[in-house]
């Protein structure tokens, strides 16, 4: 997908223009006269979604999510709790607002023409292109011509309908495809993978999500430009709440808030490597597993899939690997950081582990207080690359050119600059190969998502499978075997084969933030 590039600056006026220009109008505190007294009379703000890891994500009770936090800090700011619902495809998204079910949708909703005429749109936040996808290994198509609805299934209320649309009544005029009413992108995704479809479309982010667990999907051509990526909300005459979202952004814009946001969801999401991600995902079938209890055992505070996935940037879980430079085993260390941490033999897997987890707690702790709680570990692993020092004159390097050194995606911008003469003659420690350190952060990302994604997958897999073992009586290995009724010639053979809208609450589901 093309690098996203999102102005704070601009979004940040465009939003408070737009809220003083809306602001007169809008009685804030007074009775349930309009939208936004009404959700605070009710002191509950309703987000319909969809769950994908960008936007609503649930893992072992957890939400996570880039839609899902913004909406939590914006039931916030409105002082009111926030209740999301879940739903399974984007029409359904747009029925919860058109029958009142829904104060806002925050689901990465493309912004076009269509949308903006029957619904408020709020300030854009990234944006994507719509991009058809295949399976590698089939045919590639070089552009819509000739796709027939026998090929190409499609999400309801998918985004690029309108520009489909629009293209056979051109260009096209054979273009053709299939809407499922049930089902979301992400399982129109999963059939072309599987072979039960030939086509889709979808959002180049989810594409490039989807490809770190399921590199296999390939993307074909662009259907779209980049399109703006919005909120929406009911269109009519009440522009409260529309006034209150721009504040909202304004805000975030102003303090950071949003650009730490999109860092933590989006700033790795870069350009894919096919080879690398299937040697990867090998890896963790054949070799984590024997690994997988010492990067447990020694994570502490850290998420175990983050040490791994340090741990394969380092030496490709490698317990002998060794580098010219000298640093050897599975995460890398050199002689004098193993022997300051008791480290005797660093080609041991376990003792490498518990040394280079340790080393990287001590940079943990040294990250100055001023950044972020979940930006420290970035700051740390840039540090492990590179050294304490070096990571420092970062710091002071991106306050130099006027950014923000408390936020990663300010800092990581600098890092390439330490190994320019110009910068570098700036800095208090000097050279160093910062575009490394840059890179070495951004790999641990990808790898980290891509392990998350893919165990996660594993484990629905395994659930599905245990699903239907249970429709089946339980047969022992000896009665396939041996038949009760004896032997038969063909007992190997005979073991072999033993062995556009929808309104549906009851497939729905809703998840409450937690009372404070």
């Amino acid at each position: 997908m093309k690098k996203l590039k999102i102005n704070y600056l601009l979004v940040g006026v465009v939003a408070l223009l737009l809220a003083i220009a809306l602001w007169p109008s809008v009685p804030w505190f007074g009775k349930a006269e309009n939208r936004l007294a009404e959700i605070q009379s009710r002191g509950v703000l309703r987000v319909s979604t969809i769950a994908t890891p960008l936007t609503w994500y649930r893992e072992k009770n957890k939400i996570t999510g880039l839609d899902y936090e913004l909406a939590q800090q914006f039931a916030r700011y409105l002082g009111v709790r926030l209740e999301v619902k879940v739903r399974s495809t984007i029409d359904q998204l747009f029925d919860d607002l058109d029958s009142g079910k829904a104060d806002i949708l925050a689901a990465g909703l493309v912004y076009n023409n269509d949308r903006r005429q029957a619904y408020q749109a709020g300030p854009a936040y990234y944006a994507v292109s719509q991009q058809l996808v295949y399976r590698k290994g089939t045919l590639r198509p070089k552009s819509l011509e000739g796709i027939t609805a026998q090929q190409m299934t499609l999400t309801p209320g998918l985004a690029a309908l309108s520009e489909l649309r629009k293209l056979r009544e051109g260009q096209y005029p054979e273009l053709s495809w299939h809407v499922d009413e049930r089902r979301s992108s992400n399982e129109l995704l999963r059939k072309v993978l599987d072979g039960d479809i030939t086509y889709t479309i979808a959002d180049s982010v989810a594409i490039s999500m989807f490809q770190r667990i399921h590199p296999q999907l390939a993307v074909a051509l662009d259907v779209t430009e980049e399109q703006p990526v919005t909120w929406f909300s009911p269109r009519d005459d009440d522009d409260s709440l529309s006034a209150a979202l721009l504040d909202f952004f304004s805000s975030i814009s102003g303090d950071g808030t949003l650009a730490r946001l999109e860092e933590k969801y989006l700033g790795h999401v870069g350009t894919f490597d096919y080879v690398d991600t299937r040697s990867f995902l090998r890896a963790i079938d054949n070799v984590l597993p024997e690994l997988q209890p010492l990067f447990e055992k020694y994570a502490q505070s850290l998420d175990w899939r983050l040490l791994a996935a340090i741990s394969y940037q380092e030496s490709h879980w490698n317990a002998l690997a060794t580098s010219p430079t000298g640093v050897r085993g599975l995460m890398m260390l050199t002689r004098n950081t193993a022997q300051s941490l008791g480290v005797e033999d660093r080609l041991d897997a376990e003792q490498s582990i518990r040394g280079g987890a340790s080393y990287l707690q001590k940079m943990m702790s040294k990250v100055p207080e001023t950044v972020p709680e979940e930006e420290r570990i970035w700051y740390a692993l840039a540090a492990y690359n590179m050294g304490y020092a070096h990571m420092l004159d970062a710091r002071a390097l991106t306050a130099k050119l006027k950014k923000n050194p408390d936020s990663w995606a300010d800092v990581k911008q600098t890092l390439p600059l330490l190994s320019q003469k110009r910068y570098y003659t700036q800095t208090t420690y000097g050279y160093t190969r910062g575009h490394e350190a840059y890179a070495f952060v951004e790999n641990i990302r990808r790898y980290q998502q891509s392990l998350v994604g893919y165990l996660n997958e594993k484990e629905r897999q395994k659930t599905k499978s245990a699903k239907l073992a249970r429709g089946y009586p339980v047969v022992t290995p000896a009665e396939m075997t041996i038949p009760d009724y004896g032997p038969f010639p063909f007992a190997p053979f005979f073991a072999l084969a033993v062995g556009e809208k929808i309104h549906s609450e009851a497939t729905n589901t809703q998840a409450q933030e937690p009372r404070q």
